[in-house]
């Protein structure tokens, strides 16, 4: 048997009922700290650690969100870092304030981290952006992680350099480990076609099977001193271009660059949508007034990035509201001969 230490990943006995770990108690955006009383939750944690050991070896995909962040601390928590590996996907479709948050976090928490470095634009089915891009993002994402869940010998026989990242962050001996997504109940309710990509390849989702939904996520996260809990959600930057534009290094590169000049600014919960030389930009509707007094600013930003025209959008910030569109795209490529 290979030695344990030198592996990483080893089978051990776990406490489903094990304590929690509470972090500092964050405060609410007034400062107030919030007491378990305000914090409702019908999820029970104890069923999320009876999902997790059931596991008992996992990687979790780890987007620094506050979803696949609640589910890495609880992973950790629950089976040690021996047994879990936090992996985060890094190429130009995640922002770069993402990529240093999950490091940060890693060390905060004291969870065993690995950047894996993707190339979905390679692939010209997700870089063609049709509804199906998400699959192929996620397929490209669970091949990756693969050798790290490979036992040694798997590791030994690939001979290269992903054999050689398994063995260096630790895939260990024993059964094979398990990839976990931080997908939660309400996300079974949208378009998420990257959700059976995962499932395909053998993904499970703890969050889902523990009946949590978001509100659970962050009310726990909340109740245990995790400072994600009121975390805005950041999709990856692919899901800012229209369905049918083709996503570029280019496109996702202004995308960041107009992103990250607006959070400068003050500005944490946004979307920027990429229309060639215009950018749409969306925030919450009680924002609105306030990019409007920014204007000088966030017109010279969003010019910085490369668009020419900027506009804002009167709706505010709607996750997802591109999905609206995929109908149009599929009748489109039906009327080409290209339907599914």
């Amino acid at each position: 048997m290979a030695d344990t230490a030198a592996t990483g990943l080893e089978p051990v006995a776990v406490a489903v009922v094990a304590p929690v770990r509470l972090l500092p108690t964050p405060s609410d955006p007034a400062g107030r700290v919030v007491p378990a009383d305000d914090r409702p939750t019908t999820a029970d944690l104890g069923r999320l650690r009876a999902v997790l050991a059931d596991l008992g070896r996992v990687v979790v995909a780890f987007s620094g969100g506050a979803d696949s962040a609640f589910l890495a601390w609880v992973a950790t928590d629950t089976l040690g870092a021996a047994n879990v590996l936090c992996a985060t996907a890094v190429s130009p479709s995640l922002a770069p304030e993402e990529r240093i948050d999950c490091e940060q976090l890693a060390a905060e928490w004291g969870l065993r981290w690995v950047e894996v470095v993707t190339d979905e634009l390679a692939d010209p089915a997700y870089s063609a952006n049709d509804g199906s891009r998400c699959y192929h993002c996620k397929a490209t994402l669970l091949d990756a992680l693969g050798p790290l869940l490979a036992d040694d010998e798997a590791g030994d026989e690939a001979g290269d350099e992903a054999g050689d990242e398994a063995d260096a962050h630790g895939a260990g001996s024993g059964p094979t480990a398990t990839v976990v997504l931080g997908v939660n109940l309400d996300d079974l309710g949208d378009y998420r076609p990257g959700q059976r990509a995962a499932a395909e390849r053998g993904a499970s989702f703890p969050l889902v099977d523990a009946g949590f939904t978001k509100a659970d996520v962050r009310a726990w996260s909340r109740r245990l001193g995790l400072r994600t809990w009121d975390k805005p959600a950041a999709a990856c930057l692919a899901s800012r271009v229209p369905y049918g534009t083709a996503v570029t290094l280019t496109t996702l590169a202004s995308v960041a660059n107009a992103e990250s000049g607006l959070r400068a600014l003050g500005l944490s919960r946004l979307r920027v949508r990429h229309y060639g030389d215009t950018a749409r930009i969306e925030v919450p509707t009680d924002e609105l007034t306030r990019v409007v007094d920014l204007r000088q600013a966030v017109v010279e930003a969003v010019h910085a990035a490369g668009y020419r025209y900027v506009t804002l959008d009167l709706e505010g910030l709607r996750s997802g509201n591109l999905n609206d569109a995929l109908a149009e795209v599929s009748t489109v490529a039906d009327r080409h001969g290209g339907g599914r």
